[in-house]
């Protein structure tokens, strides 16, 4: 019996599932985050350069590197720990340190990416963020800290996973370039949980970060849309209106709107289809979080229903502006496509009338040059028999306009027979 054999990506779609595990962070840690994406609208990273720029990292403090082809990382730096992952549109890294500063969020956290290798980036920063993990003894200490880190107007604060942890942010960027986020973890909270939160909180930010390019590109096509729907209305305006207008141009300019409207849905297909799904994993992060209120503050999910929900549903509604718009130009397309095949089956009619009457015509007049041509031919053929009649008149003691006046209606009947039966012989 032949053994059972596995498929050949079997072992690799069973470790997809553990790809990226959490990191382990202690109740006292600081950590810095960095997303990078590809430079202009390119929907795709080159894997080799993204591999290269780690390499360079981890080759400054002589760590090991990932197996070849690997999509995520997690290991020593030094003193400090890594967390590289690579996305389909950016790549992640994440430096943890054991500790806080005196001061939070001190820039020096950040400077653990060198700055030459920072400048060496193959691609755009999409965000950065300084994370402070944190043990305080009462709730007290955390407002004091938090009123005084970050902004209170659009400050979130909740506890999070059945009151394990208390995390906070403001999802504004400071003096240095980065957002903020504070962790205040229980005493007895597991390294595994903080990480898995510190996660989220950094996925929460990239994948915001992310969808909100869809908000500029919506920004950039709703004033070629509404350009577009105004052309439109005046096109169709015209169609149901009586003027003397040639549909074949008004098909020609419907069929110029159609072609802007395809090259819109090309421009922001990916992005508005990008944007949806990164919107979905923002609301599906917080989710996981299981929040619950600190102090009547505002939830992280409060704050995204108000400032971030807006946005999403404005690239919602430009994505459905043009595809209702391309749906109207089509519609508009196949009635003037009518408009023209009507009129062109009533030209082929009239067409049709006109050569009817002019075949009607043609045989008319040949049912009149047949009839002349009978009466010539008979002409000549009366002279012939008369001159064959001739010589037999006298013993007859007949006239010769007599003998022709017999003979013509015979020789008329015999031409007309003769080209009775040419005719039915060429038809036939």
């Amino acid at each position: 019996m032949a053994p059972l054999q596995d498929h050949p990506r079997r072992y690799e779609l069973a470790n997809e599932l553990h790809a990226r595990p959490f990191p382990e962070v202690s109740t006292n840690a600081r950590a810095a985050y960095l997303a990078i994406r590809a430079s202009g609208d390119a929907a795709r990273r080159d894997r080799d350069l993204d591999r290269a720029h780690l390499l360079a990292l981890l080759d400054r403090y002589g760590a090991a590197h990932p197996a070849p082809g690997a999509t995520h990382y997690i290991g020593p730096l030094g003193k400090y720990r890594l967390k590289w992952e690579s996305h389909t549109e950016f790549v992640t890294y994440t430096i943890f340190a054991d500790g806080v500063a005196d001061r939070a969020f001190d820039k020096g956290t950040f400077d653990l990416f060198p700055e030459d290798w920072l400048n060496d980036a193959p691609g755009q920063r999409i965000t950065s963020a300084l994370i402070r993990v944190e043990t305080v003894e009462t709730e007290a200490q955390i407002v004091e800290r938090i009123d005084s880190w970050f902004e209170r107007e659009s400050l979130a604060v909740a506890h999070v996973l059945d009151g394990a942890l208390t995390v906070a942010g403001d999802f504004r960027i400071d003096e240095a370039g980065h957002m903020r986020f504070a962790i205040f973890p229980e005493p007895d909270c597991g390294r595994r949980r903080i990480g898995r939160v510190l996660q989220r909180l950094c996925e929460i930010e990239t994948y915001k970060a992310m969808s909100m390019l869809g908000l500029v590109q919506a920004r950039k096509v709703v004033r070629e849309l509404a350009d577009i729907e105004q052309e439109l209305a005046e096109l169709m305006a015209t169609l149901t209106s009586k003027q003397d207008v040639s549909a074949e141009e008004l098909l020609d300019d419907v069929l110029g709107l159609s072609t802007r409207i395809e090259g819109i849905v090309t421009r922001t297909n990916f992005r508005f289809g990008a944007t949806g799904a990164y919107e979905a994993i923002v609301h599906q992060r917080i989710e996981v979080l299981r929040e619950s209120r600190f102090m009547a503050r505002q939830l992280f999910g409060e704050f995204m229903m108000r400032r971030y929900d807006p946005a999403m549903r404005t690239v919602q509604a430009a994505k459905t502006q043009v595809e209702s718009l391309a749906e109207r130009t089509a519609r508009a397309a196949n009635l003037l496509r009518t408009k023209v095949d009507v009129g062109r089956q009533a030209q082929n009619q009239s067409l049709l009338e006109s050569m009817n009457k002019r075949a009607d015509l043609q045989l008319r007049l040949q049912e009149t040059v047949e009839g002349l041509s009978v009466v010539a031919i008979s002409y000549y053929a009366v002279s012939l028999v008369g001159y064959l009649v001739y010589p037999f008149l006298e013993p007859l003691h007949l006239s010769k306009g007599l003998a022709l006046a017999l003979v013509t209606p015979l020789v008329v009947l015999a031409v007309w027979l003769g080209l009775r039966r040419i005719k039915k012989h060429h038809l036939g």
